[in-house]
């Protein structure tokens, strides 16, 4: 038996452990699958300290290779499905990958991107699924089949690194107290518990917790793997359909859920009977984050389904930071919540000075357990997001009121937030350069109902160009050639020139206030 599953099969072990779009998946079954991929990867030469990336949707083989790297003392890179080969090649090379696991929905594209990239240490490359196999991939259930099944002798600790999209136009991935490696599995068990009050869950309750955004990301990860370790079945969606997600939640009594501003929209906007016709009496918490949240669409939230609809702030550098429950947001709308006793916030002036309540500045935090972060392989970035001793920030702008709830106001690094997707424009712009007609350009986020932002692009074109539909639809279709598509620009604006310093810095501010003019937020 694996370490980190031994006592959950002997509790429950026919019972379902994870179910997804193509079945069931008891915990016993989870755990024989989990034991056997851990010694078909140490059987292709894999060592403590490797790395596995993984290119899968929300589907058991993701939950299998998190685990798996749990005990093989393996560092767990999951991909963003959606990037194109030159962003999956960048991460290959950057990670130092030595095992690739891939959906064959995207074999085609990681197939691209093995080409591109150097990846010298990589021994051992799985397709999951039924389609054609490319060359020098083997099928994922062919090696878990012929893999032996002994017990894992002295099984050591690995966990993830998660890349977020750089300011400088690549991934950089985020190494934090997770990502560690050595030492027993079943301390991410113990995280796991610790966490459990933050996530709304009690380690031996019978939880259903439902994984409705992609498990790429770290909030969405959190949510689901933490929630397994403390005994609960994971039901996965891999693409979100709020009238499916209503249809989960009560055919297999859903507790708890994660969601994000988009996807309330879209389910606060199912038509009437769909919405009527759904119990949802099962919910026992809702949280949200990864973007701003309109409060009129927090407030429907809760006068539809209660005060279950909790809140949170944080980010994959920080993991959790504040939280709010539902009835707290009713006291004090437009707040994200109080840090978490774990954490200390603190909101600091231009030159580093300590602001009073009320007072706007940049946000910062740091653990008082001792954790931190740092950005693999980029130690500028590293030291750029830190002041201190372990004091770090995500870029946001915001105030403490007296009673220590942090609101947010601004962001001061140049991202989008779109769907709950942060997106920096750097690498949009340096793409937009590259079109044979753009002279100049400038990304920002322009306020979206249902996105929260939506990607807008200021363009200067060269001379001898005419802006139309036709040079539209071939400025997009560049873009997507070589972007992943939800970084593509949804709008446009010529402009005679962009607005720029006397240093020549783009004064981006100059361009995207005027779309926030009359609005509650600035992000």
């Amino acid at each position: 038996m694996t370490a980190l599953l031994a006592d959950l099969v002997a509790a429950r072990r026919d019972e379902p452990a994870v179910i997804d779009e193509r079945g069931t998946t008891s915990w016993a079954e989870l755990d024989d699958r989990v034991n056997r991929l851990v010694h078909a990867l140490e059987g292709r030469g894999l060592r403590v300290g490797d790395t596995v990336v993984a290119m899968l949707g929300n589907q058991l083989e993701m939950i299998e290779v998190t685990l798996a790297c749990a005990h093989g003392g393996w560092l767990f890179v999951p991909l963003n499905w959606h990037w194109v080969a030159r962003e999956v090649a960048y991460v290959l090379d950057d990670a130092d990958t030595a095992a690739v696991v891939v959906d064959e929905r995207w074999a085609d594209v990681m197939a691209r991107a093995l080409v591109e990239a150097d990846a010298p240490r990589l021994r051992c490359r799985l397709l999951v699924g039924g389609g054609l196999v490319p060359s020098g991939f083997e099928r994922y259930g062919d090696a878990l089949a012929s893999a032996d099944t002994a017990e894992l002798v002295d099984p050591q600790r690995g966990g993830p690194m998660f890349y977020t999209s750089g300011t400088t136009g690549w991934p950089k991935g985020v190494r934090s107290a997770l990502s560690s490696i050595g030492g027993p599995p079943e301390v991410l068990t113990l995280i796991a518990h610790t966490m459990a009050p933050t996530i709304g869950v009690t380690p031996g309750d019978r939880i259903v917790q439902l994984v409705c955004g992609p498990l790429y990301h770290s909030a969405q990860w959190a949510f689901g793997v933490f929630a397994l370790l403390c005994g609960g079945t994971l039901v996965l969606q891999h693409r979100f359909d709020a009238a499916e997600v209503l249809r989960a939640i009560d055919e297999h009594g859903v507790t708890n859920m994660h969601l994000v501003p988009t996807q309330m929209i879209r389910m606060l906007e199912l038509p009437d009977d769909v919405r009527a016709a759904f119990d949802g009496s099962s919910i026992v918490q809702i949280l949200h984050g990864a973007a701003p949240c309109s409060p009129s669409v927090k407030r429907w939230m809760i006068e539809w389904l209660g005060p279950v609809v909790s809140e949170y702030y944080g980010g994959t550098e920080g993991g959790f930071i504040t939280l709010i429950s539902g009835e707290e947001w009713l006291a004090k709308p437009g707040s994200v919540g109080r840090p978490l006793t774990v954490v200390e916030v603190l909101v600091l002036g231009p030159d580093g000075e300590l602001l009073p309540p009320g007072e706007t500045g940049e946000i910062w935090f740091r653990s008082l357990l001792g954790n931190d972060f740092e950005y693999h392989n980029a130690p500028e970035k590293t030291a750029k997001a830190h002041r201190g001793e372990g004091l770090g920030t995500l870029g946001d702008v915001g105030w403490l009121d007296e009673d220590g709830y942090l609101f947010l106001s601004d962001r001061k690094i140049d991202m989008i937030v779109s769907g709950g997707v942060n997106i920096y424009p750097a690498e949009i712009e340096a793409v937009l350069a590259d079109h044979r007609a753009v002279a100049d350009a400038a990304v920002f986020g322009i306020p979206h109902h249902e996105m929260g932002e939506s990607v807008h692009a200021a363009l200067v074109l060269r001379h001898g160009h005419v802006w139309s539909d036709a040079l539209a639809e071939d400025v997009t279709a560049f873009c997507r050639d070589r972007l992943a598509g939800y970084k593509v620009p949804r709008s446009f604006e010529v402009l005679d020139d962009l607005p720029r310093s006397a240093a020549g810095k783009l004064t981006k501010r100059t361009l995207r206030d005027p779309w926030w003019e009359g609005r509650d937020r600035a992000i």
